[in-house]
Parts: C-alpha cells; structure tokens; sequence
C-alpha cells in the first residue's frame, strides 16, 4: 500500500477566489508502513483542504478557453464559475479548495468550458470520473496535498485539426462525389477566417438529362465530421454512405449536402445564438448574418440547388442543433426542413428562448425531424439527472412546436434510449431522418 505525503508551503497572499496563483506543496509517495491504515482519509475531510494541478499535455486551454473542474460538487456543470481554474506561469492550471467538502467524495472530470470539450484519454476515448487518493492526515501536518494530475487531450481538439483540415487542401475519401467551395468569414473570433464547404453531389446531378435540374439540398453543420473520421477526431456520421443507399434504392430522391465546418476554437461563439453559460461571447446572430449572406449564395451560384424552402433543410447535432433551430426561426422562409439532433439548451436560459424563438417562427417548417439519446451522457454518477435534462428537453421542443401550429404529422420526435452524444448515434438516426424530410414517400 502506497499513501501521498505533503511536503513545503505556499504564499497565502497568492491566493485569490479559492485558487493558488503559485506552487504549493509537492506530493511525494511514501512507504504505507510510515503509519496505520487509520491515518489515511479522503482529502475531501480535510479542514485545510488540497490542493488540483493539471497539466494540460497538448496545451488546449487558454485564457481564451480556460479550463475547468466539472464536478458533483458543481451539479456537473462544465463551466461552473466556481470551479474555473487558474492558469500557472508553468504552463499548468490549478484549482485549490480552501477546506473540506461538505458530505461528498469528490468525482469530477476536467473540461474547456462545455461537455462537448472534455477529457479524454490519449486516443480521444471516453474516461471514467476521475477521484482522489487517499493521504496521510498525520504526515501532512496542517499542510494542503497537491495533487498533480495530466490530461493528454480534450475530446474535439479537432476544434485546431479541422481548423487546418477546412483551410488547407487535402484528399477526403468519400462514397460519391465530395467538391470544395471556399468561404471566406465566419462570427466571433472566427470572422477573418477561410473555410472550405464540403458539397457532396448525389450521382444524378451529372446524368446529362438532368443538366438543367436543381436539387434538394441540405446544409448541416460541424462538416468535418460528416464525411470522414480523421485520426485524432471523432467518428463520423457517414453521411456520403447513407445518402447514397437511400438515393440507389429509392427511398429519398437526390438530395446536395453542403457540410459547413465550424469555425475551429471559435465554434461556442458561432453555434451560440444566446448566452448558454459557456464563458465565451454568444456570436450566433452574426453567424447566421454570414452564413445567409456569403455561404447560402455562394453554394447557390456554384451548384444548382433549389431555392424553394420545402426541399430546403438545415441541421445538426448538439450546439450544431440549437444553431439551426435558431437559423429556421430566423429566416423561415429560407429553410423549411429542420434536422436536430442531440440539441443542447436545456441549461440556463434555454427554455425561455426556445419559446420566444418558437412564437416568432413563420411559417413553420414542412417538417421536422427531433432526435435524442436516453444516456447522451452516459451511465457515470452524476449523468443520470443530465441525461434526462437533454431528453425532456428534445421533448419540450416538440410539444411546443405542436402548440405553436406545427400539425404531429410533420414531426418525429425518435428517442433511442441506448443513443449516446456522440456520432456514432446521429449516424444510425441519419437514415430515418432523411426518409422523414425528404423521402419520396411517407414513412
């Protein structure tokens, strides 16, 4: 048995709002015959309390995007104020509790502000909650421990990847045809940029007798992840593959799809139409100002898309979701399709501007696809209340569609109770939610 010692101090005038500016005591690993089994506790007992280094291995956090202690302790909010960490003239961040926990053992991850950048482990899987060891009371001698922890990555740091991926040519290997059109621009931080949209043509579109046709088409979001997993990314919602079996077999005529890539560490500004707690400035208004200015046009005039609204749709998964919700409000008589999936707003503020946003929606939307998982978070402590948090709140959604004038047979709500927030599950739903919206006949 092993048990951590602390050893040195630190300058209390260094503290400020329960964090250590500078370095405190360092843990060393002691041989447990030192003391008796009775003198280990949880550092959450203790009335000096501890202290949380991390290193932040591939330097992902920023002032821009600090980093963040999500906790039960903190109602598992990503970016609890309480809970921000400090950044070290070292390069590591650090969060110090000034004394016990009340009636908890501490279980917390870290994250860049939203559950959609938490950590992962170094190939970018889920990892469980993480919790602290047990010290020696005695060998402490009133002084915190220092707990020096490491995260190799955050989930998304395709956030800078795709950053690359969407500016800089590269080959994607794709079912079909997959064409670049650059756009230059964006929201937020992500004004001055250059991106590439990812326009996947259905084979029809090159058959000589269709040469005068326009086409449905589809605009979805996060479109680096929709076509292609990338090493060190996530996994993709296989939208070539898909479109192309419901298109062959007949059960959706051919449909464009135009990925728009988020703006990279910009993408929490861009996709935020309202202030969702995410400690990063709301640049959704002006994303949709760009978006139907320079990217609607722009695909308009390079392929042949229809401009009817009822064979145009709008969609995403997460943050993705609530910035379409908020682009078919915004503009209905531009986008009469609606995907969501997975839509995040059930936090603060959200209700209050769904219902506002769903008032001023005319006209509604031909149709509207609604899907949700029943453990987007998992089955970790903590996760239960959120998982239903995100599920009633994709159900609200629905019902208020309903009572704003939407007829039921122009919504499906599908609720997969296994459905995780991740890829994987928008892809296994994509099919339904293209024969819904654009199927050659009811489904």
């Amino acid at each position: 048995m092993l048990f951590l010692e602390s050893r040195g101090g630190y300058d209390q005038s260094m503290m400020k709002h329960g964090v250590l500016a500078g370095l405190a005591a360092i843990l060393t690993v002691v041989p447990a015959w030192r003391c008796q089994a009775e003198d280990l506790v949880q550092p959450e007992t203790l009335e000096q309390g501890f202290v949380i280094v991390v290193d932040d291995v591939a330097r992902f956090a920023s002032k821009d995007r600090p980093m963040y202690l999500a906790s039960n302790l903190g109602g598992w909010d990503p970016a609890h104020p309480d809970f921000k960490m400090t950044a070290r003239s070292d390069g590591r961040w650090q969060i110090v509790f000034e004394g016990p926990v009340p009636n908890a053992t501490l279980q917390f991850k870290f994250t860049l502000g939203s559950w959609d950048y938490v950590e992962t482990d170094p190939d970018g899987n889920d990892i469980d909650n993480r919790t602290l060891p047990k010290v020696d009371r005695d060998a402490l001698g009133g002084r915190q421990p220092v707990f020096e922890l490491r995260v190799p990555r955050f989930r998304s740091p395709d956030d800078i990847l795709n950053q690359r991926d969407s500016t800089e040519y590269r080959d994607w290997t794709v079912t079909g045809t997959l064409k670049r059109l650059q756009v230059a621009g964006g929201a937020g931080p992500a004004s001055g940029a250059m991106r590439d949209l990812l326009v996947w043509l259905p084979p029809a579109y090159f058959e000589p007798e269709n040469a005068s046709r326009t086409f449905p088409v589809l605009y979805l979001f996060d479109g680096q992840n929709l076509f292609e997993s990338r090493k060190g990314g996530p996994e993709e919602w296989r939208v070539d593959e898909i479109m192309s079996d419901l298109i062959e077999s007949g059960r959706i005529e051919p449909v464009i799809v135009v990925g728009v890539p988020h703006g990279g560490t910009a993408r929490m500004a861009e996709y935020q139409p309202f202030d969702m707690g995410l400690q990063v400035e709301p640049a959704g208004r002006e994303f949709g100002r760009w978006f139907m200015t320079e990217v609607k046009p722009r695909v308009e005039r390079a392929f042949r898309v229809t401009g009817d609204r009822t064979q145009t749709g709008i969609g995403g998964a997460s943050l993705g979701a609530t910035i379409s919700l908020f682009m078919a409000a915004e503009y209905p008589q531009s986008f009469g399709l609606l995907l969501l999936e997975s839509t995040a707003g059930a936090g603060r503020g959200g209700i209050a501007w769904a219902e506002t946003v769903l008032a001023s929606m005319r006209p509604l939307p031909e149709r509207v696809f609604v899907g949700v998982g029943g453990r987007e978070f998992g089955d970790e402590p903590g996760s239960a209340e959120r998982n239903k948090r995100f599920e009633q709140y994709s159900r609200w959604l629905v019902e208020q569609m309903k009572l704003h004038g939407l007829d039921s047979e122009k919504i499906r709500l599908v609720v997969d109770p296994d459905a995780r927030h991740h890829e994987p599950a928008w892809s296994k739903r994509f099919p339904e939610a293209m024969t819904f919206l654009f199927g050659c006949q009811s489904e």
